[in-house]
């Protein structure tokens, strides 16, 4: 729930900023990056503090070292975080961003399994899993062409 909340109040406080006057916030696109950076920011920290066991425990069986994957994919989703702040390397960060929530859904199924609050269900999971990935297909194709309009790469 908490990462749902940070996309949202992150965006809409930017969104708001670029209102008020920030220009570089006035683009949707960018207020969107920067929601979906501070979320992947909670995320990726929460792998090395605070739910890292319980992320552990998250990893189905099947999968070898799970503590392992938790450090990959917690360092990943913290450098793309960083990445999706940066022009050059946004749409890269936004791409690795959405292979890693496609990659790891099964430990979402996995979790919900187990007895969960009804946020942590998989029908709420697999819905909040879908919005993060239309926020970063949304990123994908505004950024995409926002920097093709710009002489971007």
């Amino acid at each position: 729930m908490e990462p749902l909340l940070t996309l949202a109040a992150v965006t809409g406080l930017l969104l708001l900023a670029g209102a008020l006057g920030a220009t570089r916030l006035r683009r949707p696109d960018v207020a969107l990056r920067g929601g979906l950076a501070a979320m992947f920011a909670l995320t990726g920290g929460a792998h090395f503090i605070g739910m890292r066991e319980q992320l552990i425990a998250m990893v189905p069986p099947a999968l070898p070292f799970p503590g392992l994957l938790v450090t990959l994919t917690g360092a990943a989703e913290l450098g793309c975080a960083i990445g999706l702040l940066w022009s050059r390397t946004a749409r890269v960060s936004a791409a690795v961003l959405g292979l890693l929530l496609v990659v790891m859904f099964p430990a979402n199924v996995y979790a919900a399994g187990a007895d969960v609050p009804w946020w942590d269900q998989l029908g709420p999971r697999t819905a909040t899993q879908l919005l993060f990935l239309a926020a970063i297909v949304t990123v994908l194709v505004r950024h995409g062409r926002s920097a093709r309009r710009h002489g971007r790469s």
